[in-house]
């Protein structure tokens, strides 16, 4: 996610907010539909049973943080009717993301935008982008173990996944895997662990290239997917080297198992003791 679109999104959330008189944050769940790019209340009203649900089984009370409230809209010609809304707390909006469909990214933002309980943009923006490298890792660990299955299920063995994915380490970076360790200062730690998001993303768009057209063409052997799977990552490294990124000038970003743990860690203890409406 790009940082213009995440000032862009924090700006959008943050001028929907308002504060009880006793400094209690809440949006209003007709402001959160919109922000969440639902376009019916009914649809809408399904996601946040859902998270009224969550809330139930995480052992709070429902009515802390989901007030059931009217509001006045205009039907035209000056006339007003009454239409239902709902008061919802930090906590409440943080559920009614984790029920919506993460693949949309204004979702994927609010999970983690309602998590963190600073107002502060520049952590926001740091939050996020960490839980997305994180992302982008799982998501190149699946790939990977998927292309492992492919070599299992058309090679006989997969004995060769870590000679194949190595040769692709190799097209993308023009170093070897062990050259790109050591130029890191790695020890008996993956590789991909310490790649900056767009590494991992170029990695995982290699690597998904191949799965296909090793089913496509069905390979029988190490050779073929290995040819393959250079190609797709010398190709994919002509890309980023065309926008003026060389892989193997990148540096090192931070251990990604820690920020994994350091990221559960503090959404853990940013949602224990939630504000209520109460």
């Amino acid at each position: 996610m790009k940082t213009s679109i995440i000032h862009s999104l924090t700006e959008n959330f943050e001028s929907c907010a308002h504060k009880t008189s006793d400094g209690v944050e809440f949006w209003m769940a007709r402001d959160l539909q919109h922000l969440l790019s639902y376009t019916k209340w009914d649809n809408f009203q399904g996601v946040i049973s859902k998270a009224k649900t969550a809330c139930e089984l995480s052992e709070q009370q429902i009515d802390d943080h989901f007030a059931e409230v009217g509001k006045m809209v205009s039907i035209g010609s000056g006339a007003e009717k009454e239409i239902p809304d709902i008061m919802l707390t930090r906590y409440a909006c943080y559920l009614v993301a984790q029920n919506g469909d993460p693949r949309k990214e204004k979702i994927a933002f609010a999970q983690r935008y309602f998590a963190i309980q600073t107002r502060k943009a520049e952590l926001i923006e740091i939050k996020i982008l960490e839980h997305e490298r994180v992302n982008a890792r799982e998501k190149l660990k699946a790939t990977e173990k998927e292309l492992s299955q492919v070599i299992f299920e058309q090679t006989g063995g997969n004995q060769n996944f870590a000679l194949i994915r190595s040769k692709g380490d190799t097209a993308l970076f023009g170093k070897t895997t062990q050259q790109m360790k050591d130029r890191w200062g790695i020890k008996n730690k993956p590789l991909a662990d310490f790649m900056p998001t767009i590494l991992l993303k170029a990695k995982d768009f290699a690597t998904e290239i191949t799965i296909f057209n090793a089913k496509e063409n069905n390979m029988k052997s190490e050779s073929q997917i290995s040819r393959e799977h250079i190609i797709n990552n010398k190709s994919v490294r002509n890309t980023l080297v065309s926008r003026g990124i060389k892989p193997e000038n990148l540096k090192a970003e931070e251990d990604i198992s820690k920020i994994d743990r350091r990221l559960k860690s503090e959404e853990k203890k940013s949602l224990k003791n939630p504000k209520k409406l109460k």
